[in-house]
């Protein structure tokens, strides 16, 4: 007599609905199509710089905020040095 081997599946695996990626297109650089925006970017032009920082005063990621590798670095590196002029707060004011 052999013995079934039952698997053990949870639930929740069970239920789980698999999405399917949407067929969206790709997300742009801001700064690749518009270079006079590409111009404007220092630490000076904090309207611009709060764009792409999080309520909590983080860095909005490259995935997230579509800019390029290469604009993504200068864009930190700004957003460090409005920090450091005390232009831009470190981190959240309130919780």
């Amino acid at each position: 007599m052999t013995k079934k081997i039952k698997l053990k599946i949870s639930a929740r695996l069970l239920k789980k609905k698999f999405r399917k990626k949407a067929a969206g297109s790709k997300k742009q650089c801001r700064f690749t199509n518009n270079p006079a925006m590409a111009a404007d970017l220092n630490y000076k032009n904090i309207d611009l710089l709060l764009k792409f920082l999080t309520e909590r005063g983080k860095i909005l990621p490259s995935r997230i905020s579509g800019n390029s590798s290469k604009y993504q670095r200068i864009l930190s590196c700004e957003i460090k040095k409005a920090r450091i002029m005390a232009l831009l707060p470190f981190c959240a004011t309130e919780y």
